[in-house]
């Protein structure tokens, strides 16, 4: 019988192998099972009234009926990046797509991989289409038809269609678009073109019948509607007055989605613009998860069941797991025009200006390998998901560019990041020579750095530290001189007018206040201050009138620290007698803009050592405060506030715990499995030298393991959910192991708490629940010292 360590610990693997659906030695059907299990056990949203498909009420009834299971995960490679369409698979080997014959053959595999997870399977076009006028009119010119088209077995399936043709001989350029954007194809007959409005959206959709009718596909509801388009072209075709080389399609949200698959799907269709379509429309599906704020793919496939296609949300918290994603769904409308379109502070919706760039920058390859560049397009509005008229009259300056219909009119794709790896080094001149630095093993024991041994005493470590502290602060680049804000007088309700566009937290047991510009919080930033209130609406304090306060740092968020998952947890902080301050950190909600030539003004620099940096000025602010406890600053995040809030607290000794979720993987190590260094030197440009690191990781002077060090004594409480994509599990506890080493040196170890839920990636209730708790904790531990 084990005794001791050894059989506690085996008992602790044997409950984490109870609760796992994986058993070792599992066939591939049996992983796949367990694959799905995992999915049933973890699903978050309760199901839908809606249907998923004809033969279907609920996303279970579809996998019982058609025996659908999960891939083997274990099996398929991980693409932490956007999938390469101009990549392909030649005998088991990755190749550049440089001929024609080769781009044809991606582009049927990506058709291929789309209808089996994004859009399902459609019927061939019908022979027998028939048209009937129901009703015409003329109208200042503009001749109105109303059309019924009829087709399919005993033409019992139909299509109507609105058709508005504007004075003249033409041919026309054709504007189409589905039944609820009637206003839209108004405009554009004022400016030339031939209005189609079809019958394939909420307010009116004939393509509902589709399923029925053809019960042997298995198309989604998006896609019918998408088909339904095809027959409008088909009768467009038998049209006279129809320019063929000139029929665009467009629509909104949803309506956006549907257009993207029509315009992948039928060559015919020479323009596709996707007005805020989101997920599924301008989004890649890689980039919804929790750290982001739209719809991610369990949002889509438990909300709105029968949009897509059922088979999707087997990638639900395996997005890195798909062959495709949307950059490959569009290039297929390639070498056609196509424009994206968003508004870059939009929420849920569909907003992510981040993602939807480097959706563009993947598709603009594509089309400079068909030598098609002007054809791509991309405009970023400002606002929330609607768009008004001179959205849609940009959308027709940008069809008469397409259509060469102008001379006066030029078009510029503009983005609100603009950043790449190689243009900062361009910009900045740096370089570095990584054989420079030397090896650091991954799974060394933190060492002394002056002889390589390793650390024993608080004395060794406290050296050692001032070294990490250097290392960090390079990595971070060179802060600028500056000076200290002046003294904040009072708190404010003056705002930022760009917040009218976005929902910020509420909380119904206190107030919200503003530490604004002209009261001096750092560089001229605003942080909103949420507080406790007693029954007269004043601020509640303790005893000594005085509150902790927890500084929240938000996530990969356009919207910065909106209200997403967040109302409960400051309500929760608030009952627990803290207060809370949040603040958009720079390239995210009002600070978009400010972060899009960061680089051309401070190419020393780095996003991250702003955020840092502005960080640090909170906690300047809130010292200013005489409500507010000094020795009671807390710092928390998720994803991107989280790492933002580690580095902050490794340099800012005046941090009193640091909580975090989803906040890092070690870099020296990472697998193929995650972006590793490149999440901060070429995706999000926010630690650009460590670029130069890449392909020689191992030589990264500073990595997690020293920087949670570097936080010890302090309290540090980490989440990295065991199924995070984003994280190296394994790698993760490595360096809180060796984190956990320093806080033993320091007689700190119950200071680090570490925990790793059965969960994808995200901030999860449960997981703030524990955030409270171990604050009140902390805090109190704080006071009787």
């Amino acid at each position: 019988m084990l005794k001791g360590k050894n059989g506690i610990l085996l008992i602790l693997c044997l409950i984490l192998l109870a609760q796992s659906p994986f058993v070792y030695g599992q066939s591939d059907e049996d992983k796949r099972q367990a694959y799905l299990e995992e999915l049933r056990q973890l699903q978050e949203d309760p199901p839908s009234d809606d249907f998923v498909s004809f033969h279907d009420k609920t996303w279970l009834d579809w996998v019982e009926r058609t025996g659908a299971l999960p891939p083997n995960f274990e099996e398929i490679p991980s693409i932490p990046l956007l999938p390469d369409p101009l990549v392909i698979d030649e005998g088991g080997e990755n190749v550049p797509v440089r001929t024609s014959a080769q781009w044809i053959q991606k582009r049927q595999w990506i058709k291929e991989q789309a209808k089996h997870i994004l859009s399902g399977t459609f019927p061939p076009p019908p022979e027998n289409i028939t048209a009937k006028v129901l009703e015409k009119s003329v109208e200042d010119g503009v001749k109105i038809e109303m059309i019924e088209l009829r087709f399919g077995e005993n033409n019992k399936a139909k299509l109507t269609l609105e058709l508005l043709t504007p004075p003249g001989e033409g041919p026309f350029p054709v504007f189409m678009t589905q039944w609820n954007h009637r206003g839209w194809a108004q405009i554009a007959v004022r400016r030339g073109y031939m209005g189609l409005v079809y019958a394939g959206a909420d307010a009116k959709d004939d393509t509902r019948e589709y399923l029925e009718l053809w019960p042997d596909y298995d198309w989604s509801t998006l896609m019918t509607r998408a088909w339904g388009a095809h027959r409008a072209v088909d009768y467009l075709y038998t049209l006279d007055r129809v320019d063929r080389s000139k029929i665009a399609i467009t629509g909104h949200s949803r309506n956006g989605k549907q257009s993207v698959f029509a315009g992948a799907y039928d060559d015919r269709i020479t323009a596709v613009i996707s007005s805020s379509g989101g997920t599924g429309g301008e989004i890649p599906y890689r980039y919804t998860d929790k750290r982001h704020s739209n719809e991610e793919i369990e949002f889509l496939v438990s909300r709105r069941t029968h949009w897509l296609h059922p088979r999707l949300r087997f990638y639900w918290g395996r997005e890195h797991k798909m062959p495709i994603d949307q950059n490959s769904l569009l290039s297929l409308i390639a070498p056609n025009s196509l424009l994206l379109s968003s508004s870059i502070r939009e929420g849920k919706a569909g907003g992510a200006p981040w993602a939807i760039e480097h959706n563009y920058q993947s598709l603009k390859e594509v089309y400079a390998f068909l030598d098609a560049p002007e054809k791509l397009g991309l405009r970023l509005r400002d606002g929330e998901h609607a768009v008004e008229a001179r959205d849609i009259e940009a959308y027709l300056d940008w069809l008469d560019v397409q259509f060469d219909r102008t001379t006066t009119l030029d078009w510029v794709n503009e983005g609100v990041y603009n950043y790449s790896f190689d243009q900062w080094k361009e910009l900045s001149g740096e370089t570095v020579n990584p054989e420079d630095f030397p090896v650091i093993p991954a799974d060394r024991p933190l060492r002394a750095r002056n002889n390589g041994e390793e650390i024993t005493s608080a004395d060794e470590w406290q050296k050692q530290k001032e070294d990490i502290k250097e290392d960090i602060s390079w990595l971070l680049g060179e802060e600028p001189a500056g000076v200290s804000a002046s003294p904040i007088r009072r708190l404010t309700g003056r705002d930022d007018y760009l917040n009218s566009f976005i929902s910020r937290p509420e909380v119904s047991n206190g107030r919200s206040r503003n530490i604004a510009p002209y009261n001096a919080m750092g560089d001229y930033l605003i942080g909103r201050l949420y507080y406790p209130t007693d029954a007269e609406g004043e601020m509640k304090t303790g005893e000594d009138g005085q509150l902790p306060v927890v500084i929240y740092l938000h996530r990969f968020s356009n919207t910065g620290f909106d209200a997403t998952n967040l109302n409960a947890l400051f309500e929760d902080i608030l009952s627990e007698g803290m207060a809370v301050l949040a603040m958009d950190l720079i390239g995210f909600g009002t600070r978009i803009e400010e972060g899009t030539h960061f680089y051309e003004r401070y190419p020393h620099w780095s996003k991250l050592g702003k955020m840092v940096t502005d960080t640090r000025a909170a906690v300047d602010a809130l010292e200013s405060f005489d409500f507010v406890d000094r020795d009671q600053i807390f710092l928390s995040g998720f994803a991107l506030g989280g790492t933002v809030s580690l580095f902050t607290a490794a340099l800012d000794d005046r941090i009193a715990g640091t909580a975090v979720s989803g906040a890092f993987t070690p870099l020296r190590d990472a697998t193929e499995h995650v972006e590793g260094i490149k999440t901060y030197s070429h995706l999000h440009g926010l630690l650009p030298r460590l670029g130069f690191f890449a392909g020689e990781e191992n030589r990264i002077p500073v990595d997690f393991s020293e920087i949670l060090s570097s936080i010890a004594p302090r309290p540090l409480l980490v989440f990295t959910p065991e199924l995070d994509r984003h994280a190296d599990l394994e790698n993760v506890e490595q360096s809180i192991k060796q984190a956990r080493s320093i806080y033993e040196i320091l007689d700190a170890s119950p200071d680090l708490e570490f925990r790793s839920p059965h969960e994808f990636t995200g901030f999860s209730s449960s997981q703030q629940e524990h955030l409270v708790e171990w604050l009140n904790e902390i805090s109190g531990l704080l006071e009787d010292d």
